[in-house]
Order: structure tokens, then sequence, then C-alpha cells
């Protein structure tokens, strides 16, 4: 099952780019021998619209024809369900072991996502009830797929 993380908005050369993509590097070598081919980082352009609920039908749509065809799609939210490590990491072999094509994670602009997005989503997920910078919500949902996917291999990178 490929893994796909959908992000609006670019990221800038820096630490925190270095970090998440060491992320994806890392889950992308445990993964092959698991069932998880690869985690593809696919970045969006932020709209420019000048409402706040425009800029997220934009990047809605923009989101939705990103999607590879079958892809379900896995929303990061502040509404959304908190799950601890090991949960996710069920969730993930569960999808893989149903013969889900690609499990798209995404991670909308600076408005967050428009409701579009989370009612097509097969699960939302939260981080948490605060508000995270872009970059680190993106460094956390790549530390977390890395973090499953050692789970599921019996790495012992997760400890209890």
């Amino acid at each position: 099952m490929r893994l796909l993380l959908l992000c609006v908005g670019r990221s800038r050369a820096g630490a925190e780019t270095e970090l998440s993509l060491r992320y994806i590097e890392r889950a992308n070598a445990a993964g092959r021998a698991i069932g998880f081919p690869g985690v593809e980082l696919r970045e969006l352009d932020e709209s420019r619209a000048r409402r706040p609920q425009d800029r997220k039908s934009d990047e809605a749509r923009a989101i939705f024809a990103a999607l590879p065809p079958g892809s379900e799609l896995v929303a990061f939210d502040e509404t959304g369900k908190l799950l601890g490590s090991r949960d996710f990491s069920a969730h993930l072999g569960k999808r893989r072991d149903a013969g889900a094509p690609t499990l798209a994670f995404v991670i909308g602009g600076p408005d967050g996502l428009g409701a579009e997005v989370r009612d097509k989503a097969a699960f939302v997920l939260s981080f948490g009830p605060m508000t995270f910078p872009h970059q680190l919500a993106r460094i956390m949902a790549a530390e977390q797929i890395y973090r499953a996917v050692t789970i599921l291999s019996g790495h012992p990178y997760h400890r209890d």
C-alpha cells in the first residue's frame, strides 16, 4: 500500500524540511519489507483567495485533484480523533491488509481543511486541540508514519 503525505503549502529549505524528509526516508527504508513500498510527499500551492472559506474551497479542489484513484483519505484536523502510536500503527496495518491501494494523509493550509475534505475523509485524526505550525505538523505526521511502520515491523524504535 502506497502512503501519500499531501500538504497544502510549500516547505522552505531548512531544518524542519530536512527533518520531515529524514523521517520519510526512514519510513521508505523500513516499510518496503512489510508492504509499504514508499511514502510520497506532495506539496500543493496555497490558495490566494481573499476569504478564508474561499481559500479552503480552492485548496479542497486541489487536494481532490491530487489524490490517486482509489485513495483513502486521512485528514489531519484539530476536530479529529486522538490516537496513540500503537493504534495509529494498527490502523495502517488494517488498511494495508484490507488491500487499500493508497492511504493519503492530508495536512491543510494556514486556514485548515474545508468541511468538504473532512466529510470525504475515511478517517480524521488530530494531533490535539492545540494549533501547530504547518512545518511542525508535517514533521509530526512523517514521524508518526515512520513510527507506525517500525511498530508493524517489530523494530525497537517505539517504546511503551
